[in-house]
């Protein structure tokens, strides 16, 4: 974490294949800008997104979603919350390696 007041930022590295679960940022959101890699995000109804160096993904408020690494690559970004009162993270199921899978085809 460069930076924990004011707005929050992560340098969020995944190796090959790796993902976080489905999960929802409650208040103000959050912005990925990613830095290296090739790497997916996807929200939560809609088609994944392919993701790359130099991208930037704004997730609304209360969006269920997830990010993470392409399964033969490297893939790290900057994850800025974007500041708001009560905001809070809720954590949810894995994705699965089924739903994985099928954005690699």
């Amino acid at each position: 974490m460069p930076t924990t007041t004011n707005v929050p930022i992560g340098v969020v590295t995944f190796e090959p294949g790796c993902r976080n679960n489905w999960h929802i940022h409650h208040r103000g959101g959050q912005i990925l800008l990613v830095t290296g890699g090739r790497g997916w995000y996807q929200e939560d109804g809609k088609p994944a997104q392919k993701l790359q160096s130099g991208d930037v993904v704004t997730i609304p408020e209360g969006a269920t979603h997830w990010h993470g690494a392409a399964k033969d690559s490297w893939f790290v970004h900057l994850a800025v919350s974007v500041p708001a009162e009560e905001a809070s993270d809720e954590w949810l199921e894995p994705v699965s390696d089924a739903q994985y899978a099928a954005l690699q085809k």
